[in-house]
């Protein structure tokens, strides 16, 4: 019976170890990086020249953009529908990185990151996840929001009072 127990004891632990994923290490983690700034980058470039097709097929097929407005939360064919006349007048935003985190999982297929960025809105921050997919990394998920001083916090709740008064009926039951 005690064989027995070490026997499949013994399975376990094979059929285990066998399933073990290894980790990447500090330099695939450092190329890691370099990649999706290089994709990030890109992604900003191409709206800055209006390129719809590089900025587009930079996003997931199920990807979702949050915007400044509290009504813009879209998937990728409702952002698509935004923005295409934007990129038909061939012109549609500027952003330039000022600053930029990424942080990877354990396997190195998955990142999430911050950054600050310099717009035609003044300061903004970005976040946003990729995800790999094959050879090449995917934006998941973007955020974009105004970066608002603290001491000007006040006047912006006020100047927004009224929006917001009529934005939030459509919450109540």
């Amino acid at each position: 019976m005690v064989q027995k127990g070490i026997a499949i004891f013994a399975v376990i632990f094979i059929l285990m170890s066998c399933n073990s994923v290894k980790e990447i290490s500090f330099s695939e983690s450092k190329e890691i990086k370099n990649q999706v700034n290089t994709v990030l980058n890109n992604w900003h470039l191409a709206a800055s020249e209006a390129n719809f097709e590089n900025y587009f097929s930079t996003m997931d097929s199920i990807s979702v953009f949050i915007g400044t407005d509290a009504t813009e939360n879209w998937n990728k064919e409702q952002f698509i529908a935004y923005s295409k006349p934007h990129f038909d007048k061939g012109k549609a935003w500027s952003f330039t990185t000022l600053e930029r985190n990424i942080y990877l999982n354990n396997l190195g297929n998955f990142v999430w990151f911050d950054e600050l960025l310099n717009t035609q809105m003044g300061t903004c921050r970005g976040s946003g996840v990729l995800e790999k997919k094959g050879n090449s990394w995917k934006i998941k998920h973007y955020v974009l929001s105004i970066a608002i001083p603290n001491e000007a916090v006040n006047a912006v709740i006020k100047a927004k009072k009224k929006n917001d008064d009529l934005f939030l009926k459509k919450f109540k039951k």
